[in-house]
């Protein structure tokens, strides 16, 4: 499909979203049309009697409410605040090279460039349109948009006219494409992006969105919570109609909606495609990276209530040991020593702070400034303000739980906490508890040795998890949500946050493994001399001589899932640790 023909079919499906306006408008006027027929034929005296001045009276009334109705949901639809992605603004100032760059690239397209730039804290890049008058600066503080943090300005400060808003749409990139693409292949994979601006100024097509994002707008605001009885009876009413016109709209906003991405695809071949092929093999590779830091890095540092600060320059980091681990990645580090397209932003490093806050926000759920209790953390403190912390408060945890189980009225011999040791974890796994009844024995007699130690273990392990689970809920339901709408901190009108969780929430036996892997390195930090470290594809690691001790997983699972402490025991006796020994704890 070439330019033409895209753009021809965006147009035409531009037309189809609008003519199902014009029904619109049509229906509501049509008892208004009818009632006007009525009087006119009354007052001409061809339609007299008082059949038609019945007819007349309820038409009028008809009329009168439809419209009013119509007036609502038009005034709704229209004054209703469209969705707009939280971003981080980045003004002209504070990165002419990237808007030049821009610039220059909508130039070699024959497109108006966009007005403004934005970073998200993900590996993708579109066009947004923020032309509606509600979106006009000065932005709302702590909504959808994340000024930044330590002095980072926003793109339109200074501009305090709420109703100067751009005039073409914003460009969102992602901001792991800066700091791991070169300058040359961030140019090549936005040219597609910034040729959309080309279709996004016909006429016909920036109406249909406005109208389609209108509904859209108009649907939150009729579901929006926390409303009086009375309004929620009328917007009820508004949110039907506003259903009901997406429902017709659908397939013509998508169908030109792939027009517009195929009319621009056709255009940005012109400019550097060759080498759009090469930077979609880095989009693939910083998607694969970013989604990794986050969810082994990041959020172990999140749920302790630390924020990473440069997340964008941890991809590179993550990246380039995948790239001495994968055979299939070699190469990429060569492109290192070109110049990466972070260097177009004037600092680089408060960029990269704001973009790690909004990704805490959106994935975890955080809240929106930094405080005490949300703190940032470097990368040279990870091991230490992190990966130690969260072990030690894990077996702080794990601990807690075993004096409750030990001391709970049902356990044979309640007896005193003892010492925090590794031993006591291991004891509490593997210990068989007595047969109850007589059927028990019977039973146990039926089973092999390994058998019946495999049960008595996960019955244990499950009791152990059950608790596990109740005191992080416990803990979690004391802590105030990040992500707890209020009219200071909420991204969004329609919901609440994380946005985007990164994982579904652990399982009993998923915390289980964890509090015993956390109990397992602090023994070897407090009796072997082994350190916290920080893997940039696998998060919190336990290093022994410089080394990380990358065979303890499976060993544990055994331990957890099998009560068979063997391997466990074999590698503390390897590496030096002593489990008899009490740890420190948080």
């Amino acid at each position: 499909m070439g330019v033409e023909a895209g753009a021809q079919v965006a147009r035409s499906r531009a037309l189809a979203v609008l003519r199902i306006r014009s029904r619109a408008l049509a229906v509501a006027l049509l008892p208004a049309a009818v009632a006007v027929v009525l009087m006119a034929g009354g007052s001409s005296g061809h339609l007299v009697g008082g059949g038609w001045d019945l007819a007349r009276w309820i038409t009028s009334v008809a009329a009168l409410v439809v419209l009013l109705a119509a007036t609502g949901i038009a005034l709704v639809v229209a004054r209703a605040r469209p969705a707009m992605s939280p971003t981080v603004p980045i003004a002209e100032e504070s990165a002419l090279d990237l808007y030049h760059l821009v610039r220059d690239l909508a130039d070699r397209l024959g497109v108006p460039a966009p007005s403004a730039i934005a970073l998200t804290p993900d590996c993708d890049s579109w066009l947004e349109d923020r032309t509606h008058p509600a979106n006009a600066p000065p932005a709302p503080e702590g909504r959808d948009e994340i000024s930044g943090v330590r002095g980072l300005r926003p793109a339109f400060q200074g501009q305090r006219r709420r109703t100067s808003v751009p005039a073409s749409p914003v460009l969102v990139i992602g901001s792991p494409f800066l700091w791991w693409m070169r300058v040359a292949e961030l140019r090549a994979v936005l040219a597609p992006v910034v040729a959309g601006t080309g279709p996004s100024a016909h006429p016909d097509i920036a109406a249909a969105r406005r109208f389609v994002r209108g509904l859209d707008a108009a649907v939150a605001v009729a579901g929006a919570p926390q409303r009086g009885p009375v309004s929620r009876a009328a917007l009820a009413g508004v949110g039907w109609v506003a259903r009901v016109l997406l429902r017709s709209c659908r397939v013509h906003a998508s169908e030109m909606e792939r027009g517009v991405a195929a009319a621009a695809a056709e255009r940005a071949q012109a400019v550097d495609y060759g080498l759009r092929i090469v930077a979609q093999e880095q989009v693939g590779l910083a998607y694969a990276g970013w989604d990794r830091l986050l969810t082994r890095v990041a959020l172990p540092a999140w749920r302790m209530g630390r924020w990473p600060a440069r997340l964008d320059a941890g991809v590179v980091a993550a990246l380039t040991e995948l790239s001495r681990r994968d055979r299939l990645a070699e190469g990429f580090t060569s492109r290192l020593g070109e110049r990466p397209a972070c260097d177009l932003l004037e600092e680089p490093g408060l960029v990269d702070e704001a973009a790690s806050l909004l990704a805490a926000r959106l994935f975890h759920g955080g809240p929106a400034e930094p405080g005490p209790d949300w703190a940032p953390v470097d990368w040279l403190e990870y091991p230490d303000e992190v990966v130690d912390r969260k072990w030690r408060t894990d077996a702080a945890r794990l601990h807690r739980v075993l004096d409750t189980l030990e001391s709970a009225p049902t356990t044979p011999k309640p007896q005193a906490p003892d010492a925090p040791t590794l031993s006591r974890v291991m004891t509490h796994l593997t210990t068989p508890q007595p047969p109850a009844t007589a059927t028990d024995r019977a039973v146990g007699d039926e089973h092999d040795e390994h058998d019946e130690y495999e049960d008595v273990a996960s019955e244990r392990g499950e009791a152990l998890a059950a608790g596990l689970s109740a005191e992080v809920a416990r803990e979690e339901a004391a802590t105030p949500a990040g992500g707890q709408q209020t009219p200071d901190t909420s991204l969004r009108d329609d919901g609440s946050l994380p946005l985007f969780p990164l994982q579904p929430p652990r399982t009993g036996r998923e915390l289980l493994a964890d509090h015993v892997t956390a109990m397992v390195c602090c023994a070897a930090m407090d009796t072997a001399g082994a350190t916290p470290g920080l893997d940039w594809l696998d998060g919190p690691s336990l290093l022994l001589n410089g080394e990380r001790a990358a065979d303890l997983g499976p060993k544990i699972l055994t331990l957890i899932e099998t009560g068979d402490p063997t391997p466990l025991e074999t590698w503390l006796r390897t590496t030096g640790v002593r489990p008899e020994k009490p740890v420190r704890l948080v």
